[in-house]
Order: C-alpha cells, then structure tokens, then sequence
C-alpha cells in the first residue's frame, strides 16, 4: 500500500458479488489527505489540466483528484481515490479486446450463438419473471412505450436476469483504464460519472461491474446510469444494483431516449425466395458507427415491397405493411432471413452486435409467448 494508501480499502473481488455487505472502504479524514489533496489544487484549472502529463499510477491519481474538484464532486466522495489500486488484470482484459484489423469480409454464422442465447432455460427462466413482474412492466410498457419482453430480454442477456453483475471495484477499473491511456478521454469521463453517483447516494460499495466498467442490471456505462437511470416502482430513489423494476424502467428509458417506435415489433423472420438479386437490395450507405454491422443489412423498403419481392413472414408478424424494414440473413442466403425495423436499430444501439441485437428479439418473443 502506497503512501496514499486508505486503511482497509477493499480489494477487487473477481466474479459475481455474493454478499450485500459494505467493505471496509469508508474515506479518511480530510487532514489525513491535506499534502495530497493539496499538490491536486495546482490541477484543477483547465489550462493545468491540458498541460498536465502524469508520470505514474500514483500522479494520476493526483490528477483525478484535480479533474473530480473540477467537475464538482463532493469531497468526501473525492477521498476515495487515494486508495484506489491499479489493476493489471483489467488492463490484460482490455488489450485483449482491441479491435485487429480485418479485410475479410466472412462472418461466423449466428445458429451456435442463438443455441446459446436463445436457450430453453433462459425463455423459462425469463418467462417466470416476465409473470412475477407483470403489474410493474405493464405500468413502464405504458409510460415509456417499450415492449416489456424486450426489456426482459436484454435483463436476461446483460446479466442472466440479475446472477451475473460483475466484480470488479469499477473506481480502481475505470481508474485503471485511463491510467493505460488507449482511450483516456472516455474512461476519465466515465470516473468522473461513477463518482457523481455517489454524490447521487449510490454506496460506494455497490459500484461494481465488468472490467470496462458496466454496472448493475442493466450493464449501464456510469455516464448512462447518471444521465438514464429511472424509478420503477415508486420509491423516489433508482436502484440499478438491487431492484428489478427500476432496471426495467432504466433500459425502458435508454430505449426510448435512443428512438424506440412503440407498437412495432423488431422484426420477423422472413423466407427468402431463390430469385432474390441479393445486389439490387444492398445498402449502399456505409454506417458512422459499427460499419461492419451495418454492412450486413439491405437497403430500406416497406414490407409491402418485400412481399411484392416474394420475402414473405415466416409466421404471423404484427409488422404493418408500410414499416420500413431492413434484410439481414446472418446463416447467408440458404438460412432463416429477418426482416428488422427501427426499433432493431434501437437495440443494436444498447449493443452494436447483430447477434446480440437478433437474440434479444429473438428471446423476448418466446419469453412473450408464455
């Protein structure tokens, strides 16, 4: 433990939280951090902060200190970062996730990942809780307008409906992370937040989540959770970490703030015809964000001109005949094709992957169906 060091600090648990207890991370008393909080003061103007190049994990913390009075978070939430530790493995885990550049254009096919998302156990499991919360959901489908199986699908794929929130300490992760520097801008404002939560009354011991700093049920960026976190049941206070309905309400509210239509499915399977001139129907708009993602959807057109194509519903689809509707077909041409309308691009907005994005819809049609 540095010079900085809090006594009795808790360590980064790895893996899911399993207690509902408080560690022993309570802050210290101002005088004890008077030299250091004090060498923070030269920081705080936004000159100093620009020219300002740390040298080490402990003069980083220093700036955060200095970036934290700045953004007006309270002291005694400002003294927890003194003790906050660097975290090797985090930055092992992040390295591990940039991104290598690819000229292929082959993509895995989706049946093995719908095997896995879409799974009995997990439509029963989320059948249940679909039922046991009904009342609550009902009451969120009519204040913000969003299908409530969708809500419980993506509960169901973020965490496993609750079991699996994540165990890092997301102070020493997101501190960790802008200390690496690949993306410091981002992970500093991401501190910043996940300390005004705590200014907001969230304690300091419910803050954990992935290693990129996801947290709660909904698996919200600590900026989404300031700027998006809602109260479902009532109580006057949005509790992330510990009470469904108000996740429900949080990822209802982040749904309809990203531009969720409400009344309109997120898309159908669909039959695809030999004849399709799959060239004609190409999008040939390339995407600002997720490119690689977008590149695999068609161009827009009504279901109505699908049908005059000969791509027609597999089953039963609520999908109007005028809805603007994208084709994917993630097996390639010989597999099951979806048809996906806006509020697809919703979801894919909670997470840029069609895979993701195709088993949540996926999954909250069968949990809908109990």
């Amino acid at each position: 433990m540095s010079g900085w060091g809090l006594a009795g600090l808790a360590v980064i648990a790895f893996g899911p939280v399993t207690a509902d207890v408080e560690p022993r991370s309570n802050p210290i008393s101002v005088a004890d951090l008077a030299p250091q909080l004090a060498a923070a003061q030269a920081v705080t103007s936004s000159a100093a902060i620009a020219q300002y190049r740390p040298t080490g994990f402990e003069a980083y913390k220093i700036w955060l200190v200095g970036r934290a009075r700045q953004a007006g978070v309270r002291e005694t939430t400002i003294r927890y970062i003194p003790g906050l530790q660097l975290k090797p493995r985090v930055m092992e885990l992040d390295r591990a996730q940039q991104p290598r550049a690819s000229t292929s254009r082959s993509f895995a096919p989706f049946a093995p990942y719908r095997r896995d998302h879409v799974s009995s156990v997990l439509i029963s499991r989320g059948q249940s809780r679909y039922s046991a919360h009904w009342p609550r959901l009902s009451q969120i489908q009519t204040r913000y307008g969003v299908d409530p199986a969708v809500l419980m699908a993506i509960y169901g794929h973020e965490t496993s409906y609750g079991s699996v929130t994540g165990g890092f300490d997301l102070l020493e992760a997101l501190a960790t992370l802008g200390y690496e520097g690949r993306r410091r801008a981002y992970f500093e404002a991401e501190f910043l937040a996940a300390l005004k939560l705590i200014d907001q009354g969230v304690p300091r011991y419910r803050l954990k989540g992935s290693y990129a700093g996801a947290t709660g049920y909904p698996q919200f960026m600590p900026t989404v959770a300031l700027r998006l976190r809602a109260d479902g049941d009532g109580d006057g206070f949005a509790d992330l970490w510990s009470n469904e309905d108000d996740a429900f309400a949080s990822i209802a509210n982040y749904l309809r703030d990203a531009g969720w239509k409400p009344n309109v499915p997120w898309g159908t399977a669909v039959r695809t015809p030999a004849t399709l001139n799959r060239s004609a129907i190409r999008s040939r708009v390339t995407a600002q964000r997720c490119p690689r993602v977008f590149q695999r959807h068609s161009r827009w057109m009504t279901v109505a001109e699908w049908r005059s194509l000969g791509v027609v519903p597999a089953g039963y689809t609520r999908l109007a005949q005028n809805e603007l509707t994208a084709l994917i077909e993630p097996d390639g041409p010989n597999g099951t094709g979806f048809l996906l309308s806006n509020n697809y691009r919703v979801i894919l907005d909670y997470n840029c992957s069609n895979f993701y994005a195709l088993s949540v819809g996926l999954l909250a049609d069968a949990i809908a169906r109990r």
